[in-house]
């Protein structure tokens, strides 16, 4: 699909962890009045029958801010409750399988931490590509660390956009300035934070300046 990469540019990852007493439905709804522009749902320890009822909820509130909603890793959710798109990573679906599961109009993004992981997944089908972790990262181990001359060679091998993710906050954020990228993904450097629509729109605007040079 011809996918707009501007829709990449602030890209909010859900994780449960950092709520506190907030519902994921009103820290999603605050991410989007921030200006996240795509929102990917990750569960990974949700059993089916709440993870379905969660992903209707947040596929309502992304429809109401006019952003794209994808599911990561489960495609028999995504397919369930009509998702615009699912993200992988290599450890979970092969990405030409999804391509074929999902059909051609909806979204397919990879995870990639390689040129030769990044040519693949292009070839497979994928819309667009994750690559970290830019940055030390408590969600992910060191040996997914992807340096700064990597992620530049990975956007230069791909024609499809790429978004950093990992460990970015808006104090290292300017760091990735050059490197090709169309946008970042981000979980604590959100939902983590005390104003969710402050913290939000703060980096959305430090991104377009990283993305503009």
């Amino acid at each position: 699909m011809k996918f707009d990469k501007k829709r990449l540019l602030l890209y909010a990852v859900t994780d449960r962890s950092w709520l506190g007493s907030e519902t994921l439905g009103n820290a999603v709804e605050k991410a989007l009045q921030g200006g996240a522009t795509l929102v990917q749902l990750r569960e990974k320890e949700l059993e089916n029958g709440k993870f379905l009822e969660e992903a209707k909820e947040i596929k309502a509130l992304c429809k109401k801010y006019h952003a794209p909603f994808v599911i990561n890793d489960n495609v028999d959710i995504a397919i369930a409750v009509d998702a615009d798109g699912v993200h992988v990573g290599q450890n979970d679906m092969e990405a030409g399988n999804v391509r074929e599961l999902i059909g051609r109009d909806k979204i397919l993004g990879v995870s990639a931490q390689t040129v030769e992981q990044a040519i693949l997944a292009e070839k497979k089908g994928a819309d667009y590509l994750g690559v970290g972790a830019v940055f030390p990262t408590g969600s992910k181990s060191d040996a997914d660390y992807v340096s700064y001359e990597t992620l530049k060679e990975i956007c230069k091998a791909v024609s499809i956009p790429v978004v950093a993710i990992g460990g970015i906050s808006k104090d290292n954020i300017m760091e990735l300035s050059g490197s090709g990228i169309c946008g970042i993904a981000v979980i604590s450097a959100i939902f983590a934070q005390p104003d969710i629509v402050k913290a939000t729109a703060q980096l959305k605007e430090l991104t377009k300046k990283v993305v503009e040079t």
